[in-house]
């Protein structure tokens, strides 16, 4: 299900994705395996090369094992349905058993699934699996903990684009699953001018002129967002108009309180800069519609996960 009224499309590579995500926080489908599948394949050509040789070296061809991915720190699980993709295009003849879905609750001790098929092919998925797991369950944690402290107020926490190379999809993903909003998804997707962009172009009115004009003369379909750094450039864009969204960069409290009155219900409102999860409730109490935040996928710790192959005896 999409929004209609902010629905545009994505233009990623040679695939085109309906979007809606900005507005509304409703995404693509959370596995598109056109996104997925070369990921999984290009990261197993880096990992793998000409072959498994400690495996290939010391475990018959065709010699049958049984693992489980045991969880080892506490937080929000991510990942599951990814490594689900990565198991099947290793070996589609492995056998899962999920235990637990994306979004859980876990604790150390817990069996997130268990896998059955040829020891070869497990221990050639395992790395990936685990890589990719603890990475997105690291940022659907700290997701999670900064959205349970925005739960009782109307802000939402947004990401942004500070996300590993190549990763990004993934990791955006985890943001979803921990309970946080897509901001857009690259350059692509919109468009959000920023301080480097105003002075390049000569000025906010400059700025977002040649923004609509060049919509226009594209033909695309794109929000436009404007980073302000005080509020006399506030003042210049409501007198300008033509955004959709107003991004209120490094304000102290008193003056974003005073930018969300100003802007009121004319356009939707963003906080960024020095927030933390200390501070972070505070400037929701300023009246924001989303707070963006860059350590949710830049600075976060990576859960313990593990994968312990089982020994029938």
């Amino acid at each position: 299900m999409f929004c209609t009224r902010w629905l545009w499309t994505i233009d990623y590579g040679p695939w085109t994705i309906p979007n809606c995500s900005y507005f509304c926080g409703q995404t693509k489908p959370e596995l598109d395996k056109e996104i997925i599948d070369p990921f999984i394949i290009n990261a197993l050509k880096e990992d793998v090369g000409d072959g498994d040789h400690t495996s290939l070296s010391t475990i018959a061809a065709g010699t049958k094992g049984k693992a489980k991915l045991l969880v080892k720190d506490e937080g929000i699980l991510a990942g599951v349905e990814l490594a689900k993709e990565i198991f099947h295009i290793v070996d589609p003849h492995l056998k899962l058993n999920i235990r637990l879905n994306d979004g859980a609750k876990i604790k150390p001790g817990d069996i997130v699934l268990e896998i059955e098929g040829d020891a070869q092919s497990i221990l050639k998925a395992e790395r990936l699996v685990l890589n990719c797991m603890q990475r997105m369950s690291g940022i659907a944690t700290k997701t999670h903990l900064v959205a349970e402290i925005l739960k009782d107020t109307h802000t939402r926490v947004l990401d942004t684009r500070k996300t590993t190379p190549g990763m990004r999809y993934l990791e955006k993903w985890a943001v979803r699953i921990g309970g946080g909003v897509n901001h857009r998804f690259g350059l692509y997707d919109m468009i959000l001018i920023k301080d480097n962009h105003v002075d390049y172009s000569g000025g906010i009115k400059q700025a977002i002129g040649n923004a609509r004009q060049y919509l226009i003369a594209q033909n695309k379909n794109l929000a436009i967002e404007i980073e302000v750094r005080n509020l006399g450039e506030l003042e210049q864009v409501m007198l300008t108009g033509g955004v959709d969204r107003i991004l209120l960069d490094n304000f102290n409290f008193s003056d974003l309180k005073k930018a969300v009155s100003i802007i009121g219900n004319k356009f939707i409102t963003e906080a960024s800069g020095g927030i933390t999860v200390d501070n972070i409730r505070d400037y929701a109490a300023c009246g924001v519609d989303y707070i963006s935040v860059g350590a949710l996928t830049h600075s976060v710790k990576s859960l313990d996960l593990s994968l312990k192959a089982e020994i029938d005896r």
